[in-house]
């Protein structure tokens, strides 16, 4: 799925599996807007954020093309615009910064709840591609946690695992924003899919420290609010050590359904 075929200066295209629902998983544009801007920096370049805007559904019967604008070449940050299109047309925007890694403080105040371990839970997976365990958080509205990690190892490119990360990155943030209404319904679907609906909007990352996407890391979201059927989600990224990795951001559409 990150294997990106060129498709002229900057362009990029690829493609992606089958989803229950028949669209496109929002983690997977990300990720490959992501690998495609990468593909333009070079490597001594890290990303250290990502924002992205989803436009419209993707179809997963249609190959995507990324097209790659380089913004700027600087000396210590590097700056990309990336638009995913489709026949529909464009379905993504997203700009990406990297940076030189450089020398300098390295301190955190965010702080990892006490939670059970990844082994101490049941696993909860909805895609074969990488696996969550659910934190339980009982009476908690708004919350949500699980730890998750890729399922394939893969090598030690810290891009391509910024790329994991982003797109494991889409999926915890709404069940903080149905926790916030639906506490009752935190991880498990099933009958709340027949009354409601929902897509993410925008997403943001920070990347703070590397990451290795095919080991256990927790993700701890909070809803910030929901207002006009939109619901802010805000999460930290941490391994096991508690040493913070990103910062992820979402807002969801959060809809009763039209049926």
């Amino acid at each position: 799925m990150m294997t990106l075929e060129p498709h002229g200066a900057d362009t990029f295209v690829a493609v992606g599996p089958q989803y229950p629902w028949g669209g496109l998983y929002g983690g997977q544009i990300v990720a490959q807007a992501l690998r495609a801007a990468a593909a333009t920096v070079d490597p001594s370049y890290r990303v250290h954020s990502l924002h992205a805007y989803f436009i419209r559904r993707g179809d997963a019967e249609e190959p995507i093309r990324f097209e790659v604008d380089r913004i700027r070449n600087g000396r210590s940050f590097t700056t990309r615009l990336v638009v995913a299109r489709q026949a529909v047309g464009a379905i993504l925007n997203m700009s990406a910064s990297f940076q030189v890694d450089e020398p300098g403080p390295d301190a955190q105040t965010a702080l990892m709840p006490p939670v059970p371990q990844s082994e101490e839970l049941a696993g909860v997976s909805w895609l074969r591609m990488f696996e969550r365990r659910m934190v339980p958080t009982p009476s908690e509205r708004g919350r949500a946690l699980a730890w998750l990690r890729l399922n394939d190892p893969i090598d030690d490119d810290p891009a391509l695992h910024a790329c994991a990360l982003a797109y494991m990155s889409d999926d915890l943030p709404t069940d903080a924003v149905v926790a916030l209404e639906h506490p009752d319904h935190l991880g498990q679907w099933g009958e709340f899919e027949e009354r409601y609906w929902s897509a993410s909007l925008d997403h943001a990352i920070w990347f703070h420290r590397p990451v290795r996407a095919d080991e256990w890391h927790l993700q701890e979201f909070t809803c910030h609010g929901l207002m006009s059927s939109r619901g802010l989600s805000v999460g930290h990224v941490f391994d096991r050590n508690g040493t913070h990795l990103a910062t992820i951001s979402q807002e969801v559409l959060l809809r009763s359904s039209r049926g």
